[in-house]
């Protein structure tokens, strides 16, 4: 009979207490101030010297210089930070929230966009 009171009070208290989980994802997930999520990075200021594919630990990031292009494996990234670290452009952050969960293993490739032809002529002139 006693157990049968034990069993009550924990049932009432959580009736009338506040969920201890969030209702996600209706309210978005709020990150404490130093957490990792992902790298981000700005193409435009990149200049392509492959010093962060060289100081990443697992080798996720390949850099190309002649062809413009900058990629990361996401499954691989250790969130670490080095290559935000040694990115002497500081185009590398790191984001603090999560991609979208996927099913499959996926490269994201950046490719330096095409200057203007008024940039170029600017620079010939200059």
């Amino acid at each position: 009979m006693f157990d049968f009171m034990i069993f009550t009070r924990t049932m009432l208290k959580n009736l009338f207490s506040k969920p201890a989980t969030r209702p996600y994802p209706f309210v978005p997930r709020e990150y404490p101030e130093r957490s990792r999520g992902h790298i981000e990075i700005e193409i435009e200021k990149c200049i392509f010297c492959g010093l962060c594919s060289k100081n990443c630990p697992p080798r996720a990031i390949k850099v190309d210089r002649q062809a413009g292009t900058w990629e990361i494996e996401r499954f691989d990234c250790i969130q670490c930070g080095y290559c935000t670290l040694k990115c002497p452009k500081k185009c590398l952050a790191i984001v603090p929230e999560y991609p979208e969960p996927e099913g499959e293993k996926t490269v994201d490739m950046f490719t330096k966009p095409a200057e203007e032809p008024k940039e170029a002529e600017e620079k010939e002139n200059a």
